[in-house]
């Protein structure tokens, strides 16, 4: 693994209504600082960012999703330092015998992503820094 420890980022609830969803945490008082099409993203104020998205969304950036869309409705999300320690982590964890969710690449917002589950079948979500240069767009399909 990385010398330097994964940061807890973000967390990725997949929501069936998004409307309804963002209703009910603005009722709750959290601040959402992005709602378009089937993405919205909830700012806390300790810097841990709750991203909404549709399953339908998610089944672009999720091979997991696809393959059983009753899984994968949380992925908890860590920061990690670059590109190549995602890639070391996911081969480190899944070598380990964890399940791996979502083979590493390199997604349409330009970090380096990967899934895989934790031993009690949460999907842990591995990402770099973003990089501007990688970006692209419309979104592809991850790779299965």
């Amino acid at each position: 693994m990385s010398a330097e420890p994964p940061k807890l980022a973000q967390l990725n609830l997949l929501v069936d209504d998004l409307p309804a969803a963002v209703e009910f945490y603005r009722r709750l008082g959290v601040t959402v600082s992005a709602d378009s099409g089937p993405h919205a993203e909830l700012n806390l104020p300790d810097g841990l960012l709750v991203e909404l998205d549709t399953v339908r969304s998610a089944r672009v950036w999720h091979a997991g999703v696809r393959a059983d869309p009753a899984t994968g409705r949380v992925v908890i999300g860590f920061s990690l330092p670059s590109r190549e320690a995602v890639d070391t982590s996911y081969a480190e964890l899944t070598g380990a015998g964890y399940e791996g969710r979502q083979p590493p690449y390199d997604a349409f917002w330009g970090s380096r992503y990967a899934i895989v589950a934790d031993p009690a079948g949460n999907d842990v979500g591995l990402m770099s820094p973003a990089d501007e240069s990688m970006r692209s767009w419309p979104p592809e399909e991850s790779p299965a």
